[in-house]
């Protein structure tokens, strides 16, 4: 049996605006198992994000539970998260999050300096993680030197460098053409199915979430039940020829 990475019960996240009570999530029950590629969709203002970022411990819920990689994350202090986020997540951002006047090795660096490796270490380990996502002979060039698919592919080498249990990508694809895309998602694959990474992914477009493993669908902060989603209707069939709904 996998063992369980990401484990919610009745998890739920409230905000309050402008004196009005606004319901992110509520009651999310979810399990995800070591190995698996997950994809969260749903409409804009879904509640796919904050869940994205409750796991990541990027946000703290209002009720309910939440564990992940058998850490009660509502029990962690800030600089306990912290420390917590560096060793075991890689988060891969829509907006690439680069430093422009760094280079692309520089870049990937920057979660290893957090960590207890020597300088020539994190270097090699930032030069190995470039080097697996096709960018070994661009480890110099800026980001502006590098096509848009190029940026997120050294984003995503940042995020694994520190060899994470759990990568979690919001957007992935959201700002790439679609060859880039589809270079991207194929990358995430690999990392999956070769090296064997539990990934979470959030996205609107149901031809990325077809590179997924399983799928589940939120509407107004609430997980679907098997079967059911307001906008399946206005996927092209087959688009998730590959992935069990949920």
């Amino acid at each position: 049996m996998s063992e369980s990475v990401i484990e919610t019960r009745q998890l739920s996240k409230e905000y309050v605006r402008d004196e009005f009570q606004v319901i992110a999530l509520k009651d999310v029950d979810l399990t995800i198992n070591q190995g698996e590629f997950v994809a969260l969709m749903g409409p804009s203002g879904s509640g796919k994000s904050t869940l994205l970022h409750l796991i990541a411990a990027m946000d703290r819920p209002t009720g309910g539970e939440i564990r992940v990689l058998g850490e009660d994350l509502r029990r962690l202090s800030d600089r306990e998260i912290a420390h917590w986020r560096n060793e075991h997540v890689g988060f891969i951002f829509q907006s690439f999050n680069l430093i422009p006047v760094m280079s692309a090795i520089e870049n990937v660096e920057l979660p290893l300096k957090l960590t207890n490796l020597k300088r020539g270490e994190q270097r090699e380990h930032a030069a190995t993680a470039l080097t697996l996502v096709g960018l070994g002979e661009r480890m110099n060039h800026l980001p502006r030197q590098l096509s848009g698919g190029q940026e997120q592919r050294v984003a995503i080498a940042r995020a694994i460098a520190t060899d994470p249990d759990l990568i979690l990508a919001d957007e992935p694809t959201g700002n790439l053409d679609a060859a880039s895309a589809e270079e991207a998602l194929t990358l995430l694959t690999k990392l999956n199915r070769e090296y064997g990474k539990t990934i979470v992914m959030v996205t609107h477009d149901p031809h990325a979430a077809s590179f997924a493993t399983r799928v589940y669908y939120l509407d107004k902060g609430i997980l679907l039940p098997d079967g059911q989603t307001s906008f399946l209707a206005q996927k092209p069939e087959g688009a998730l020829h590959n992935a069990e709904r949920y």
